[in-house]
């Protein structure tokens, strides 16, 4: 236990490092520069905690990735060391949707937001459906790769919960590619409700894209489906659902000609 307070307390000072690091070229550099600095800000402090706690992280199927345009990475959600093994080790610049919550950490909430990563209230229905609406425009306006663990929280056992409808919405309203991601050996490192960490491994499955050409709002639960199989399959079952997520879903997103914002 004393490890992890360790551990705690040192992540802690390169988290500060990162957020303070971000939000000082904020105010001096231009979106796209401070787009470059928030990657590769965020690259180095996720590989500084990773390797602090004495975790390695092997990535498979980097070959996947799309080379040209923006894309959706779907992943599984197993503990917080997941975000750090996606940010640190995918070789893309990414934005993560994540709970509001996190908005809440002072000096990094205000990093998060200024890195143009997405924030979703998942007690306010209203909220939620802005925040995504948000994302959809950020992948179709702007080609920001966005991830999602589309499961909308993480589950104490493991288990692979039923995925929110919103992310494969906002695939099929901006035409971006899904790419799922199966994340193994997280939870054994530090599962949900628990502060103890353990030395390990994650393993990054990367599938291959599933396009949505052709496909309207109508096919959005087909496109979840087939998603959900593939990260099943990538975390090498078939995926259980025993565990049902406490929060309200986030499934109502308005339809594609209603989503743009006044």
């Amino acid at each position: 236990m004393l490890r992890s307070v360790w551990i705690f307390g040192v992540g802690g000072l390169f988290t500060l490092w990162y957020a303070w690091k971000v939000l000082l070229l904020s105010i001096s550099r231009k979106p796209e520069a401070l787009c470059r600095s928030c990657d590769s800000a965020a690259r180095r402090w996720s590989r500084a905690v990773l390797k602090l706690a004495g975790v390695s992280v092997q990535i498979e199927g980097v070959e996947n990735l799309p080379v040209d345009g923006a894309f959706i990475i779907i992943a599984n959600h197993e503990s917080w060391f997941d975000v750090w093994a996606l940010a640190g080790f995918l070789p893309i610049d990414a934005r993560f949707a994540a709970k509001k919550e996190l908005e809440r950490i002072p000096v990094f909430g205000r990093a998060w937001r200024a890195c143009g990563h997405i924030s979703i209230d998942r007690s306010d229905h209203a909220s939620a459906i802005e925040s995504m609406t948000q994302a959809g425009l950020q992948i179709k306006e702007q080609g920001l790769t966005m991830v999602f663990f589309a499961e909308g929280t993480r589950c104490p056992d493991g288990t692979l919960q039923p995925f929110k409808k919103g992310p494969f919405v906002i695939a099929i309203e901006g035409g971006a590619p899904m790419v799922p991601v199966g994340m193994v050996g997280a939870r054994a490192i530090m599962p949900k409700g628990s502060f103890r960490m353990r030395r390990g491994n994650i393993d990054v499955r990367v599938g291959e894209p599933i396009s949505v050409a052709g496909m309207e709002h109508a096919d959005r639960d087909r496109l979840r489906d087939t998603v959900w199989d593939a990260v099943a399959r990538l975390r090498g079952g078939e995926g259980r659902t025993s565990c049902l997520p406490g929060e309200p879903p986030l499934d109502d997103v308005p339809e594609p000609s209603k989503s743009n914002p006044s």
